[in-house]
């Protein structure tokens, strides 16, 4: 970093100095440099996107985390169906409480949505094919990261275990009561049919610079 602000400093001064004339053509030494600074530039860009992919899987796994103690609970407390209506009444206000204490914007997205507020966007829907892609290949899921001048976004898949499948596995292993319920709670729901370790969606975490 001191060796940037240093050539930043020369390559200010040597204009001012030249007051808008012609410079000499570059060396192969200037190119040599260049190329050197171009390195350093990327390099930094590189543990930039590393340092936002752990944050960002912090905030998404303490949200998870929370979501996950909270929801066996309802399970132990009055089965299947008191994990519904906790998903149903609870689960949205507890992100939201995560995302502010962490100072960050949370959400969970879907490809097959249960609530239809959480239908995932066209570049969401490509970050949950990579995922899928991932996990087929047994590859370990990695955050994503994408950025803008001002917010950084990070990704993070939500697999499925065996937990999730007393709500969202394949329809004729549901218990009657909890289908019955999810068609009242959720009429357009498409969270079924899954399997272990699949991808249901991805966190979306947002966050400024």
């Amino acid at each position: 970093m001191k060796k940037i602000i240093v050539i930043i400093v020369l390559l200010v001064s040597f204009y001012s100095c030249n007051d808008g004339k012609k410079t000499k053509s570059i060396t192969v030494e200037d190119k040599e440099e260049l190329q050197s600074n171009q390195e350093m530039t990327s390099s930094l860009s590189d543990i930039d996107s590393s340092d936002y992919a752990a944050r960002g899987l912090e905030y998404a796994l303490n949200a998870q985390a929370v979501l996950g103690k909270n929801l066996l609970q309802a399970i132990q407390n009055d089965g299947t169906l008191g994990a519904l209506s906790f998903c149903n009444e609870k689960a949205y206000p507890l992100t939201d409480s995560m995302a502010v204490v962490q100072q960050v914007r949370l959400k969970r997205v879907s490809d097959k949505p249960r609530n239809q507020n959480n239908q995932a966007s066209a570049e969401e829907l490509e970050h949950i094919e990579t995922y899928k892609n991932s996990i087929a290949n047994q590859e370990p899921p990695m955050p994503l990261v994408t950025q803008t001048a001002a917010e950084v976004n990070v990704y993070y898949p939500i697999l499925t275990n065996a937990m999730c499948l007393q709500c969202h596995g394949q329809p004729k292993n549901i218990e009657s009561s909890t289908l019955k319920k999810l068609t009242i709670l959720y009429p357009k729901d498409k969270a079924l049919e899954y399997d272990v370790n699949e991808v249901r969606g991805i966190w979306r975490v947002t966050f400024d610079k």
